[in-house]
């Protein structure tokens, strides 16, 4: 571990520290478990009871905190703040380095500088990696795929021919991109497939959880924006378009050809019919079914999905229902 001084995290920050000018930082940890050569945080005031009997030697605090402590380092966003601390100083996973003699590359396919292609990794006819991307073991690129500057795709990942990925984005284990969607025509009582003959393009800077299956479109492209984090386990399905800096959580399941606007959140285990418009800023709570098109700035919850005060006023006549029951 690095032994970081307290004066440069508190320039990269930007913070007000008034305490130990000679502490050096070994580490980052909870209020609860760091020790004093460790920074710690506070970005959930349901924390802010453990600030007076936290060891940390310093701590990232919001800017109008009440109180005072001399470990305190107040910053505009502390969750941010460590973030940054975290980044620059303390992530300590292992790339792979170099080229692997393992790994299978195509002849026609063409490396950037500095790319890095663990063992037993494949990478398909016609691909484009570009500078610095981290290739993990056991990945598989099919033919005529594009990774973009500085991405990093972790082990067992599959990634179906003709899908482009931007920069500086991360795609965790056992993802698969660009399967087939699932189209189907039933005619004389027989379910016949519908040749999924389009792409999926993926924005720069986007992260991609573990499991995660995004599906080809069935023509033209499943998109999804720049920014969007998508958590682990969730399925989108084809000619879906997810727009910038969404918020996408675990088991979350997406229908064909529904459209997201930028900066949504969609909670845990909803699910969203197919050829839906979700608006920009669209807050669905977790457990949510949404059945309908639903406008910009719109927070939703439940199933079906209503609007939250609708939903809250709902819950509170069913509760007063059970108790006048009771």
């Amino acid at each position: 571990m690095p032994a970081v001084p307290i004066a440069e995290i508190v320039a990269l920050v930007g913070g007000d520290y008034r305490g130990a000018h000679d502490l050096t930082v070994t580490g980052v940890n909870t209020l609860s478990d760091a020790t004093a050569n460790q920074i710690s945080f506070l970005s959930n005031s349901k924390y802010a009871s453990q600030l007076q009997q936290t060891k940390a030697g310093a701590i990232l605090v919001p800017k109008q905190l009440p109180g005072d402590d001399p470990r305190w380092i107040r910053v505009a966003n502390s969750y941010f703040a460590m973030s940054q601390v975290v980044t620059q100083w303390f992530v300590t996973r292992r790339l792979p380095q170099g080229i692997s003699p393992d790994a299978s590359i195509a002849s026609s396919a063409k490396l950037g500088q500095n790319v890095s292609v663990g063992a037993f990794a494949t990478i398909g006819e016609g691909s484009v990696i570009g500078n610095d991307a981290v290739i993990f073991q056991g990945v598989s690129i099919e033919a005529g795929c594009s990774l973009g500057a500085g991405t990093i795709v972790y082990p067992n990942v599959v990634i179906y021919d003709g899908t482009l990925i931007g920069r500086r984005c991360v795609v965790h284990a056992n993802c698969v991109l660009g399967s087939d969607g699932y189209g189907f025509a039933t005619h004389s009582g027989k379910h016949h497939k519908i040749p999924q003959i389009g792409i999926v393009r993926i924005e720069d800077d986007v992260e991609i959880g573990a499991g995660t299956t995004i599906d080809r479109a069935a023509f033209g492209e499943t998109v999804i924006g720049e920014g969007t984090k998508i958590d682990n386990l969730v399925q989108i399905g084809h000619n879906v378009k997810i727009g910038r800096h969404c918020l996408i959580v675990s088991q979350v399941g997406i229908a064909g050809s529904t459209e997201l606007g930028d900066y949504v959140a969609v909670g845990g285990q909803s699910g969203l019919s197919g050829h839906l418009k979700i608006g920009s800023r669209v807050q669905i709570g977790g457990g949510s079914a949404v059945v309908e098109d639903t406008p910009d700035g719109s927070k939703v919850m439940g199933y079906p999905a209503l609007p939250f005060r609708q939903f809250a006023r709902r819950e509170a006549m069913l509760k007063r229902l059970l108790q006048k029951k009771e």
